[in-house]
């Protein structure tokens, strides 16, 4: 198998488990991502779906994991490209059906070419047909000319299965939290005046690279102005002397995410008003990861911090109006003029992970041992918003801060300790390197 802390058991675990929670006399098909075109014959780099590398590890494109309980007996069999030379002396040596077969936590494995007529033969066998759609558009077209009744969808199981790691999972979540953390450090002691957000990206994806490890997501790098934009992805300014970068990037190890924010002064010092606008947000990221206990409902860590901003935001100046006013009924006052998405999310194969508790989405779950959730409040005041009024002293300054969080009995566990976040800290970091 890829390189990973879980055992080839601990899939075949899964696989009983997620054939417990089926109907009787079922089949249940796992397709893996398609390949995508970036443009012409050239391809984006391969990531394998996380429902295939969570039920089988298996990271190849073109392939299907199918799991049944028929006659109450689990059978898994991974359908895969076959060997072929000519491709491989191209693109890279295949595994084939032989090599799954021998080295991946499956009962069975044929070749891809086979899986239509296979199928065929099969279905007739089953009561109940569980698909993910959606992935593979070739493998709904043979589901559905083959298959009559209702197509049931397993990931109901899935995500409730993949909500709760397992230790060799948070393993792997640790790792990667300790390389994101190693990442941000680097990129704060090689900041300096004029630094362009590209130096920084380069210098994290560097490290992430160095230690074989991919980015879990496309990476934040944010320059003054830049900071307040939540999504900016393009990372081609210069940070002058003054401003500080709001940098948002995690890697993942064998598909398992991590998620990490922080905000420091390229400068190596932080102005006045950047200090009480970060001390803030500090305050609040701290006050929702002590709200991160087992049993909680998901809001509360939304609710700990949002008080701690409201709280501040008037304080400051930056809110004329009372307490109330600015929390709202529903935490939907006026302090979401500058904090406007959630609190965190579930962090796992997907840096935003399933399990839900995303802002906007059903209500969140009550937080249970072995998740893995982030924390990240922030404030964001945009000189280039005309809808809101924004201070002069605060104008241009984005401050987020974002940890991992490992739910467990004793209270919550920061994975991402190692990277430092007060003031002192990150003054004595930046520019260390020049």
């Amino acid at each position: 198998m890829e390189d990973s802390t879980v055992s080839m058991s601990e899939y075949f675990q899964r696989q009983d488990s997620l054939i417990s929670r089926v109907l009787p006399n079922s089949l249940i098909i796992i397709p893996n991502n398609l390949p995508s075109i970036r443009s012409n014959d050239t391809k984006y780099p391969y990531r394998a779906n996380s429902y295939m590398i969570y039920m089988s590890n298996w990271f190849e494109p073109n392939s299907v994991l199918c799991i049944s309980n028929y006659n109450n007996v689990r059978e898994s069999t991974l359908y895969v490209n076959p060997r072929d030379t000519q491709k491989e002396i191209w693109e890279g040596r295949i595994i084939g059906p032989e090599g799954a077969l021998s080295d991946w936590p499956v009962d069975s494995s044929n070749s891809i070419l086979d899986f239509e007529n296979s199928i065929k033969n099969q279905l007739s066998k089953y009561s109940n047909l569980y698909l993910i759609k959606g992935v593979d558009p070739q493998i709904d077209n043979v589901i559905q000319k083959n298959w009559d009744d209702e197509i049931l969808d397993p990931c109901v199981f899935l995500d409730e299965m993949r909500s709760i790691k397992s230790d060799s999972e948070i393993e792997l979540m640790k790792i990667a939290s300790s390389i994101s953390s190693e990442a941000h450090i680097k990129a704060m002691s090689i900041s300096r005046p004029d630094i362009g957000e590209w130096e920084i990206q380069a210098s994290i994806e560097g490290h992430f690279t160095k230690c074989k490890s991919t980015n879990s997501y496309n990476p934040i790098v944010g320059g003054g102005d830049n900071s307040t934009i939540l999504h900016y992805t393009s990372n081609s300014k210069r940070i002058e002397g003054t401003e500080l970068v709001l940098v948002d990037a995690g890697c993942e190890i064998n598909g398992y995410a991590s998620d990490l924010t922080r905000t420091w002064p390229v400068s190596g010092r932080f102005t006045q008003p950047q200090r009480e606008i970060y001390e803030l947000v500090l305050e609040a990221e701290l006050s929702a990861i002590e709200a991160c206990q087992v049993g909680s409902p998901w809001i509360n860590m939304h609710k700990a911090a949002s008080e701690v901003l409201a709280k501040g935001l008037i304080e400051l100046g930056i809110l004329d109006c009372s307490y109330e006013e600015a929390l709202g009924k529903n935490l939907d006052g006026k302090y979401r003029n500058f904090f406007m998405h959630g609190t965190g999310h579930m962090l796992g194969l997907d840096v935003h992970d399933v399990g839900g508790g995303r802002q906007g989405g059903k209500p969140g779950p009550v937080l249970r041992p072995g998740m893995v959730v982030t924390v990240e409040p922030g404030l964001y005041f945009a000189s280039w918003r005309d809808d809101i009024s924004v201070p002069k002293k605060y104008s241009g300054i984005g401050v987020r801060i974002e940890d991992d969080i490992l739910i467990t009995e004793e209270g919550p566990v920061v994975l991402t300790e190692m990277c430092p976040k007060t003031i002192d800290e990150i003054e004595s970091i930046v520019g260390s390197a020049l």
